[in-house]
Order: structure tokens, then C-alpha cells, then sequence
């Protein structure tokens, strides 16, 4: 078993990074020729893991991302994934056109929550990806307690929320951000969800369960938001990354953007500590560690990986290059 591994999506296919016994890192390109558009740990079986392509299901890895099979929903356009901290081997799927499935097995049967698509009239048009300009489903966010709570936003469109497992949807809920890029759910406090997205200030949380958001914007100079991560023992530090644009976020080497962090209500603080400022380079992923408070990662779209062990007050650059990190990374 490997000591550490980060599994990110490159576009035609994933890179992952590993960790040996004595300490050296190795990065190899793994399902070449498939166009992976996310990812998802599970975090109720180690070494699990889950991907996303844009035109042919969900694939599944048991053995830390090395090896790959398909498990269904083949044929669909997958654009988030996410696994159930409290409801073991159940992974939502939300696609484009906007539509949500769910599988209690590990991929083995899947079903559509019909339900979620009552909700159009709340959907609009996305330009970000070129014709067609669908809407689609950009994040999912579970409960680390409520198996039957479920947040999903969709990409210019709205953010949903239903309470009984995906019978009936709450309209969009008032506060949160209709341009959602990502949704993150308190690792253990079933109250605290985040917010990054590219309208208001952007970003949003919520302290009662997703019911009701707030978009703080004291101490940012940039609102078009993405990536966010919360501190696993203290959830009202969180993390977020913006860019002043999204012309600006999306340019490879120009992408002016920073990390912030918030902490206990208080403005915004701009995080340097090694960091390069500003990064030329769009933070699409942060992540903290379940197991380690203070701990949290920055994935650049350049396939850089910075770490902080300090709540982000000092930060060290990983000893690998992942490529390109395109929207996702995670870490087994």
C-alpha cells in the first residue's frame, strides 16, 4: 500500500502521484485516450476511488487508482461525483444535461433520482464549455452524518437541497451562488457547507445544513471563485482560491489568482507564506486532511501541488508535477 497518493484529472485521462515506503515519489498517466471530468475518493473503503468521463460513465478503482473498470451509467456525460461518508459504497452522479443518479452498490445498478428534474424552470444556459450551452450538474455535497441530506449545484443555475434522500428538491436556496464551481461539505459537522463560484462575492457557506447561505466578502480584492476546503476539526476555517475573472482564471499563465482563508467570522486573509503572489496558475483544487487539522493542499492548473501543515500560514512546493490538474484532485 502506498504511503500517499493524488489521482488528478488531466483532460485525456488522470495522472497519479505516489509515495513509497522510503518516502520517493513516482507520477505515471493512466486511461489515456478517456476524457475524465472528475473524480471522487471514497472515503468508506481505502484505496477507493471513482471517475467521471464526459462521454461514457463512471469508471472504479480499488487499488488506489493503478487499475480501472467501468460500472456504469455508459453513454452519459458525468460531471461530479461523490461518495457517502455515512452510507457505505453509495455514490451520487450528476450529469450534462442536468441529471442525478445515485448507486447503492459500488456502480452496480444505479438509479435516477427523477425527482431532481422537476427543478428545470431554476436551470439556465452555461456558456463555459462551447456549444451546446447546457446546463450541468458541477457539484455534489453529502452529509457527514444525514445520509438522506444532499446539496447539488448546478453550473449557472442554481443551488438544490433535499432532506429526504432525493424525494422532493428545494428550489434554489437563498444566498448561495447560481454560478457554482464547487460545493464541500464539514468533513465530520453536518451543519457547515462551502461554496466557491463566479457570481456575488465568490464565495458562499452555510451553518445550518445548506437551508440558507451567506456570501462573506470582507478582506477579498478577487470574487470569481472556485476551489474550497474547510479544516477538519474547526469548521469555521475555510479556504477558498479566486481569480479577479474568469477570462483571468482560465488563462494558463496569468491567472492572477490567490488563496484566501477565513477564520471564526473574521475577514478574509490573503495567504502567502512561500506561496507565489499571485499564482499564475488557477487553484482548482483544495483539500484538507481528515486525519490531520491545519493540513491543506493547493492543486495549480499547471499540475503543481502546494502544502501547508500551518492552517496555510507557511507553505512548501510538493517534490512532483502532476502535468495539468483540470477541476479535480483528490488524495487517497
Amino acid at each position: 500500500m502506498p504511503e500517499r497518493v493524488f489521482i488528478s484529472t488531466i483532460g485525456n485521462g488522470i495522472a497519479r502521484a505516489s509515495q513509497d515506503l522510503t518516502g520517493h515519489w513516482s507520477v505515471s498517466s493512466l486511461l489515456a485516450g478517456s476524457s475524465i471530468s472528475c473524480l471522487a475518493a471514497d472515503p468508506a473503503n481505502l484505496g477507493a476511488v471513482y471517475a467521471g468521463t464526459k462521454s461514457n460513465g463512471v469508471l472504479h478503482s480499488n487499488d488506489f487508482g493503478q487499475n480501472w473498470k467501468p460500472v456504469g451509467l455508459e453513454g452519459l456525460a458525468i460531471r461530479a461525483l461523490c461518495a457517502s461518508r455515512t452510507d457505505p459504497n453509495t455514490v451520487y452522479a450528476g450529469t450534462k444535461p442536468p441529471a442525478l443518479f445515485v448507486t447503492h452498490n459500488s456502480g452496480v445498478n444505479w438509479q435516477e433520482i427523477e425527482a431532481f428534474c422537476k427543478k428545470r424552470a431554476f436551470w439556465w444556459f452555461s456558456p463555459a464549455e462551447g456549444r451546446p450551452f447546457t446546463p450541468y450538474v458541477q457539484a455534489i455535497a453529502l452529509s457527514p452524518i444525514d445520509p438522506d441530506l444532499v446539496v447539488v449545484g448546478i453550473e449557472l443555475g442554481a443551488i438544490l437541497r433535499t432532506t429526504d434522500g432525493g424525494r422532493t428538491w428545494e428550489n434554489h436556496r437563498p444566498g448561495a451562488l447560481r454560478d457554482c464551481h464547487s460545493l464541500a461539505a464539514h468533513a465530520t459537522n453536518g451543519d457547515w457547507l462551502y461554496e466557491g463560484g463566479g457570481s456575488g462575492a465568490g464565495v458562499a457557506f452555510s451553518r445550518d445544513g445548506g437551508k440558507t447561505w451567506r456570501q462573506p466578502s470582507i478582506g477579498l480584492d478577487r470574487h470569481y471563485g472556485w476551489a474550497v476546503a474547510a479544516d477538519p476539526a474547526r469548521p469555521e476555517i475555510w479556504y477558498a482560491a479566486l481569480s479577479p475573472s474568469a477570462w483571468k482564471a482560465h488563462n494558463e499563465k496569468d491567472a492572477q489568482a490567490c488563496i484566501f482563508r477565513s477564520a471564526g467570522g473574521a475577514p478574509w486573509q490573503k495567504l502567502g507564506g512561500g506561496l507565489p503572489e499571485p499564482l499564475n496558475s488557477m487553484p482548482y483544487a483544495l483539500l484538507t486532511d481528515p486525519a490531520s487539522p491545519g493540513h491543506v493542499y493547493a492543486g495549480l492548473a499547471n499540475g503543481d501541488v502546494w502544502y501547508s501543515a500551518d492552517h496555510g500560514d507557511a507553505w512548501e512546493l510538493m517534490p512532483f508535477n502532476l502535468g495539468s490538474i483540470q477541476c479535480s484532485l483528490i488524495r487517497l
